[in-house]
């Protein structure tokens, strides 16, 4: 019985960090995937790829709940990936984020 208590309890902090995400895109013809990430309980991340032909430029506006929004931005040449990365204050029960991008030039 012991050990079946002590798996539980080592595994509850896998299964506490997962926070819904609600992402908004207008890629407005550039080719990005997007995937999202769940870092820690208060810190999240977008994984932004071109796969496009020509450079594009991105723009994420992160929100949690009564936080004041923040934005981060990337220039993504083609066939390269990056990450644009939040740390709020509090904990993260919704992230919401608003990702917008464009073709550069």
């Amino acid at each position: 019985m012991k050990k079946i208590c002590c798996a539980l309890i080592a595994w509850l902090p896998l299964a506490a960090f997962a926070y819904p995400f609600e992402v908004e895109k207008q890629l407005n013809g550039a080719e990005v995937s997007v995937t999202t990430q769940e870092i820690d309980h208060n810190m999240g991340a977008l994984l932004l790829y071109n796969y496009g032909e020509t450079e594009a430029e991105c723009s994420g506006v992160f929100r949690n709940g009564p936080e004041a929004p923040r934005t981060r931005k990337v220039l993504l040449a083609p066939g390269q990936s990056s990450n644009l990365t939040i740390k709020f204050a509090r904990s993260i029960i919704k992230l919401r984020v608003k990702l917008t991008c464009g073709l550069k030039g």
